[in-house]
């Protein structure tokens, strides 16, 4: 997961990738599907790479690597919450205590 500074240097290399999916697309007048994006993304893998020492095979899975996206970890069974927000964990359906807002 990534850090707010991170997505920083991440986010620029991700957005860069779409424009340049569709640059391409435009320019041979082919379908998404026959785009090369692993080639489109390798700045953005290579980087992900670099920061974590993870070698990610999915490009779009970076986009889901933003830790500000998820929750704290559940009490019960210790894996990220969905969101912020989530009061229920998905993976063990314990309940989060959230203490009362002022």
């Amino acid at each position: 997961m990534l850090d707010e500074d991170e997505w920083a240097q991440m986010a620029p290399l991700l957005l860069s990738s779409l424009q340049n999916i569709k640059l391409y697309r435009e320019q041979f007048q082919i379908p998404l599907d026959a785009t090369p994006k692993q080639a489109m993304y390798w700045p953005a893998l290579v980087f992900y790479q670099e920061l974590t020492g993870f070698e990610e095979t999915n490009p779009l899975a970076l986009w889901h690597h933003r830790l500000s996206l998820y929750g704290p970890p559940c009490a019960h069974c210790g894996k990220p919450l969905r969101t912020p927000r989530a009061k229920l964990c998905a993976a063990c359906e314990h309940l989060r205590e959230v203490p009362p807002s002022d």
